[in-house]
């Protein structure tokens, strides 16, 4: 029998939450989403440039969409490595999982950077990218339910709704890295030159951040709640089999709250520059910068969003975000295609407003569905389904289908759809992380009363 978050005597939550140790929790855990997604998206923000160098074709559009199932399959195996890395982090620690999972991105980005074109081993090489892909995409299923995961039982409880906002402001940050390396190098050199070395580069930048990583993690303890179930021996044997068995509406909420937020924001984080520039027309330099500009707002409204959260609970400020895409992605669409990059990157800006009170409530209620014994598996399983499903796919879903109707507004429909399934999702969700030491102590088996 385990409890969630068991009330400590008193006194006892002085040297687990000591400050020093939160801050190194919290530097670890975003660092490690930074890298990874800096890794996982610079990809979709070259997908022009690398198209023709592993998928050549007569026909632009035909190359971009084999780049962008590439960046889809990386994603299809995430399941994969979140079962992988969860059973890691449930029977192993948390600590094991985060230097295992940043340690693989790492590696698979290194030797993307390295990899030989169509034009030098012919289609080899659309192999090797897809290998590198799926390696890429195994290590991502754990990275960030690993870093949501340990961030949340490394805070105070408490806190825990405020500090949330540390994970999704490391990984858009690494969005944004990834767009800014992508734009200086698209500045620094010529179409001929980008197209023959300049998209390696961004790649190989992955060897200096997966070392920084490494030693921040390599320096971290174990969680507080992991170790003490370490110590009484509370270490589940067959996590999977225990979502399954005891935490299915647990698992089905996650799968609905991971489809909502991945298919809004993957498709802003990495479909709309791909948008701008080659069904619009932008300059795809203005275009990279724009879309860190654009990351940097959303980075700057974390911490608001996560003082909302911890004020009036997570709950409701991600149904707000929800509701904010779900209004904006229509008209700021539209407004993109009136012929000016300033309009268009205001519509920008407004559509990925809500991005910050989505992600942020998101990564302390995802945790709060699951019981610690199963936390790390139950949220990758959940977490990279609903990302399956409509996250990673989003960008070629909107590809596909602007290419089969004509329309370039179609790509909203399908966020204002997975928007209304989180919506939905959040009706049935009766527990939230303001005041949920008290609520655990209830209900002391279970962190979701449904589950």
């Amino acid at each position: 029998m385990s409890t969630t978050q068991q009330p400590a005597p008193p006194g006892a939550e002085s040297a687990p939450y000591a400050p020093r140790t939160v801050r190194r929790a919290m530097l670890a855990g975003s660092i490690g989403t930074l890298i990874e997604y800096y890794d996982f998206s610079v990809y979709g923000y070259l997908a022009v440039a690398i198209a023709p160098q592993f998928f050549p074709s007569d026909d632009p559009a035909a190359s971009t969409l084999a780049a962008l199932a590439v960046f889809a399959t990386g994603l299809v195996v995430r399941p994969v490595g979140g079962v992988f890395f969860g059973w890691i982090g449930d029977r192993w620690g948390r600590r094991k999982a985060l230097v295992s999972s940043v340690l693989c991105m790492g590696v698979a980005s290194s030797i993307t950077g390295l990899l030989p074109t169509y034009s030098q081993i012919g289609v080899v090489a659309a192999v090797l990218l897809f290998l590198t892909r799926l390696m890429q995409g195994v290590s991502s299923g754990g990275e960030s339910v690993g870093a949501y995961t340990y961030i949340y039982e490394s805070a105070p409880p408490r806190r825990r709704a405020f500090l949330g906002a540390v994970t999704p402001i490391g990984s858009n940050l690494g969005f944004m890295f990834a767009a800014a390396t992508a734009g200086a190098i698209s500045a620094l050199t010529t179409k001929e030159q980008m197209a023959d070395w300049g998209w390696r580069l961004p790649f190989l930048m992955a060897v200096p951040l997966t070392l920084v990583c490494l030693w921040a993690r390599l320096r971290i303890e174990d969680t507080p709640e992991f170790e003490e179930a370490a110590r009484r021996a509370d270490i589940p044997a067959a996590p999977i089999r225990e979502v399954l068995s005891t935490h299915r509406v647990a698992l089905l909420q996650s799968i609905g709250l991971a489809m909502a937020q991945g298919g809004a924001i993957f498709l802003g984080l990495t479909y709309i520059g791909i948008y701008l520039s080659t069904n619009l027309g932008y300059d795809p330099t203005l275009v990279f910068w724009l879309s860190a500009g654009v990351v940097l707002v959303t980075v700057l409204l974390m911490v608001p969003a996560g003082w909302l959260a911890a004020r009036f609970g997570c709950r409701r400020v991600l149904m707000g975000g929800l509701l904010g895409f779900l209004v904006t992605a229509y008209p700021a669409m539209m407004l993109m295609g009136q012929h000016s990059l300033a309009l268009a990157g205001l519509a920008y800006l407004l559509l990925m407003l809500s991005s910050a009170f989505v992600q942020v409530p998101a990564a302390s209620l995802w945790p709060h569905l699951f019981e610690r014994r199963v936390r790390y598996t139950g949220m990758a399983i959940g977490y990279n389904i609903g990302t399956v499903l409509a996250g990673g796919t989003a960008p070629y879903i909107a590809a596909f289908l602007v290419e089969r109707t004509g329309n370039l507004l179609s790509p909203a429909f399908f966020v204002m759809a997975v928007c209304l399934i989180g919506i939905g999702v959040l009706f049935t969700v009766r527990t939230d992380v303001q005041g949920a030491d008290r609520g655990d102590r209830r209900s002391p088996h279970r962190a979701n009363p449904l589950s």
